[in-house]
């Protein structure tokens, strides 16, 4: 006979420990927002085709609408509240150039876009344009024709390496 499962959920959420008592059958999209009202996670189509939702869960970017709390317990988990620059309050590199470029219209796909491309440039600090393309597969924007997001994703891309590498410099 199987144990059922406990209602006791843990994660590290934005750099924070969080305890839960909830489903383990609840979406982790649902989790973010509605139990931790870390609303800049979005809900769209639900079905993990859009990437609205998109969230970094142990460094790898997921769809939060198709992870139930059971697969992510005990995971590290960023959302787009958990981006920013060296300090809190400011803008990341990546959400700067995003900015910068017009890589956002309506908003609503920004913070999915922004995660996929914390994940894309954290594998790849100089990525390719097939590289760009590919890691931005899973998000889907109805407004900017992407003109704008391949432009942000190129310079925080470049802002992303300059600062490594000045960092570097700096501790030698």
């Amino acid at each position: 006979m199987s144990k059922p499962l406990e209602n006791h959920w843990t994660a590290v959420v934005n750099g924070e420990q969080k305890h839960l008592e909830i489903a383990q059958t609840t979406r982790l999209v649902d989790v973010l927002r509605t139990h931790l009202q870390l609303t800049g996670t979005k809900v769209s189509c639900e079905v993990g085709r859009c990437g609205a939702c998109m969230v970094l869960m142990d460094g790898e970017p997921v769809n939060s609408c198709l992870v139930m709390a059971y697969q992510c317990e005990g995971s590290d988990i960023m959302t787009i509240e958990g981006l920013h620059g060296e300090e809190k309050g400011t803008l990341h590199p990546i959400q700067q150039a995003f900015v910068e470029e017009g890589g956002f219209q309506c908003g609503y796909c920004t913070p999915g876009m922004v995660i996929s491309t914390k994940a894309l440039l954290d594998a790849h600090p100089e990525p390719s344009q097939e590289q760009i393309e590919t890691g931005l597969c899973g998000n889907l924007c109805r407004c900017t024709g992407y003109g704008g997001i391949i432009r942000a994703v190129r310079k925080a891309g470049e802002r992303c390496v300059v600062k490594e590498t000045s960092a570097e410099e700096t501790v030698s």
